[in-house]
């Protein structure tokens, strides 16, 4: 039996952006555009009469901005949002009030041709909706498919470096996640101290948003926390985000492990991919790593994971009780690729046991 299609809710005080959005939803066989409100006062009586799976939402509109409207819709009728606009591509404080809201994705729109944008970027906007609609609300808050990728579109797979030569005298941790992700990193991050072992990040997020992402962490842990630079090298007390529509790779040079960010496709349908940062990962550091593999649709980071578990690496996955959406942890466990698999709260105690054993 067919699933239900997910109706989609569009609040938007654009008529063009309004008409685009519902023929990318309804081009899309798995959801419908149940209505469109053009602001939030209209919107909020269409959905006392009618609930939807999925809202896309506009910041700035008539009589209420979006990031109110959230705010009410959260501590009133929890539904999964994905909000849709320009106010957010400059990493402005609008980004840190939506993720702190509640808010499941984001898709950027340009001030100018936003029609033509919005077109070009439909299996974004689809995908972002359809893993909103799986996502648990109650964890969040404290078309076509394009041909699919694997890692070696970025980074061949080669056997790992001998082991006298991956051991150094810190570990290298990697973690990877996605829908949900960007509360469930600040839980974990906040709970590491200020000399944990170095940390590399891939977060499925679009450019524009990884550096207020990580400037807002940074202002929140012990640690440092920044968006990556090629070239920058991993020290203790810091993690480094991937910056958005770019891979982020692990190398090495004698003693010292930096990273690089490349452009290039996408891998397992995202940029940056956990694929690729977690073979990078296998190759440079093997057994003198740890994986960790968070919350997130689709199977991005399992087949990555995998191989650094069989170079050596220990490997930690969220269970399914904490994750938002158990979509990328579940397909590592299916993988063989993890090694524990544990609550949210017990990650950033799981990373320093594990890698005080590691580097013993």
């Amino acid at each position: 039996m067919a699933e239900k299609p997910i109706r989609v809710l569009v609040i938007d005080d654009s008529a063009v952006v309004r008409q685009v959005l519902s023929d990318i939803i309804n081009s899309d066989p798995r959801m419908e555009v149940m209505a469109t409100a053009n602001d939030p006062l209209v919107a909020a009586e269409r959905i006392r009469k009618e609930r939807p799976d999925v809202i896309t939402l506009d910041v700035e509109m008539p009589r209420m901005d979006g990031i109110t409207f959230l705010r009410r819709l959260m501590s009133q009728h929890p539904i999964p949002v994905v909000i849709c606009s320009s106010l957010v591509s400059d990493g402005s404080e609008t980004l840190a009030n939506a993720l702190e809201a509640g808010v499941v994705d984001i898709v950027c729109k340009p001030q100018v041709d936003v029609k033509g944008f919005l077109e070009e970027s439909a299996i974004r906007v689809r995908d972002a909706i359809y893993a909103a609609s799986k996502a648990r609300l109650h964890l969040l808050r404290g078309a076509t498919p394009a041909k699919k990728m694997t890692a070696d579109a970025v980074i061949a797979k080669r056997a790992p470096l001998a082991k006298s030569l991956a051991r150094t005298t810190e570990m290298v941790v990697a973690i990877a996640a996605s829908t949900g992700g960007t509360e469930a990193l600040r839980v974990v991050l906040e709970a590491l101290p200020g000399d944990c072992p170095p940390i590399v990040i891939v977060q499925h997020m679009p450019a524009g948003f990884t550096n207020a992402f990580a400037a807002r962490l940074d202002g929140l842990c012990a640690i440092t926390v920044r968006e990556a630079r090629d070239n920058d090298r991993l020290l203790r007390g810091h993690a480094l985000i991937a910056p958005g529509e770019r891979h982020l790779l692990l190398n090495r040079s004698g003693a010292n492990y930096m990273v690089q960010v490349r452009d290039g496709p996408l891998v397992s349908r995202h940029k940056p991919s956990a694929d690729v940062l977690f073979r990078s990962v296998s190759r440079y550091a093997g057994s003198n790593a740890l994986g960790v593999i968070m919350t997130g649709m689709g199977d991005d980071g399992s087949r990555g994971l995998k191989e650094m578990r069989d170079a050596g690496a220990r490997t930690i996955g969220q269970n399914e009780a904490t994750s938002v959406v158990y979509g990328m942890p579940k397909e590592a466990m299916a993988a063989g690729a993890v090694e524990e698999e544990v609550p949210l709260n017990r990650i950033a105690p799981s990373i320093l046991r594990m890698s005080q054993r590691q580097g013993a």
